[in-house]
């Protein structure tokens, strides 16, 4: 198994558990694309071709929740898209392991990329949150001694998100996990990584449990 980077863009697409011997499709895209000349040339444009459907694909797949954008913005976000997507496959040919056929595990890197730049255009003109908006969606219970129990663990982690994290950590985790902000968007934001800012939640969320262990509480009992 091949350990892949945490928080990377492109770790979902690049993620193979065993070697499997590839089938002649595949082998033949690895030769091509690894060639000089014009077999290479001519192999980088059917990948681009193949890399462009998808993306137009997600963009096409996402167009109703961005009623603001024009066609031609989404053509240019599936371009870009598409062009990223190609530098990253030909980068990781070497990750390619055959758990699929080469064009299914490629194509992935043309969705994952039109999916962030979607979500970072939704974004463009919003605020990130970086304090919370509502503690009290957390607090509701179907019973009265559920709501009586629930009040008492948000409360106990208002207090230790305060106290016990990092300022960094506070924005991060009340961002990520109280506002719903995409991570992607937070760490263009932020001017950091994916990486690091799920490095940054997992500290967060440790401090927080040893905090409310000390007092008896559960965080995972916020579901």
């Amino acid at each position: 198994m091949r350990a892949v980077a945490a928080g990377s863009v492109e770790a979902v697409a690049v993620i193979d558990l065993v070697d499997e011997p590839l089938d002649l499709e595949s082998r033949a895209w690895l030769a091509d694309l690894r060639a000089t000349g014009a077999a290479h040339d001519a192999a980088v444009a059917r990948l681009h071709a193949l890399l462009l459907r998808a993306a137009r694909f997600e963009t096409a797949r996402r167009r109703p929740t961005l009623p603001h954008l024009r066609g031609d913005e989404l053509d240019d976000i599936a371009l870009e898209a598409a062009d990223d997507a190609l530098v990253s496959v030909l980068r990781r040919l070497d990750d390619f392991r055959g758990a699929s056929r080469f064009t299914t595990w490629a194509y992935k890197f043309a969705l994952l990329e039109a999916a962030v730049k979607l979500r970072k255009r939704a974004w463009q003109a919003r605020e990130v949150p970086l304090e919370p908006e509502s503690w009290q969606l957390f607090a509701g219970g179907t019973a009265p001694d559920e709501a009586a129990a629930r009040s008492e663990l948000v409360s106990a982690v208002r207090i230790a998100v305060a106290t016990e994290l990092t300022p960094h950590q506070h924005r991060v985790l009340v961002a990520l996990a109280l506002n719903g902000v995409p991570i992607d968007v937070l760490a263009d934001r932020l001017g950091t990584t994916r990486g690091a800012l799920y490095k940054t939640l997992h500290d967060a969320r440790r401090r927080l449990r040893a905090a409310l262990a000390e007092s008896g509480l559960d965080l995972e009992e916020m579901g």
